[in-house]
């Protein structure tokens, strides 16, 4: 009886712990949508190009090629979405520019 109260017990925990941590990463999530002062059409300037694309390409082993495509993309949109990778509704102009074949030109 002790042993079933104990897993009642940490199962509840571990729902409770999951809650909260989904809690606290959907505000962060929301945070990228509300911070339209920091992103968005025109958020950058151009030397600023750089860092940003090194931020959003750090956790990519496609580095090279996700840094001259960011790169391109911050000259001609001026902004850089929030993260790692999407979030690219932030910022239209990097969202809907496409390929010739229709893919997406920015990381």
């Amino acid at each position: 009886m002790a042993m079933a109260k104990l897993v009642c017990f940490l199962l509840l925990a571990l729902l409770g712990i999951s809650m909260v941590a989904t809690q606290v990463m959907a505000k962060q999530e929301a945070q990228y949508h509300l911070d339209s002062g920091r992103y968005g059409p025109g958020s950058l300037k151009s030397y600023q190009c750089p860092s940003q694309c090194t931020r959003r390409c750090s956790q990519t082993q496609y580095h090279k090629p996700c840094m001259f495509f960011c790169q391109k993309c911050c000259a001609k949109c001026l902004c850089v979405p929030p993260g790692y990778n999407g979030n690219k509704a932030v910022c239209p102009c990097y969202n809907n520019w496409k390929t010739q074949q229709g893919g997406p030109k920015c990381p």
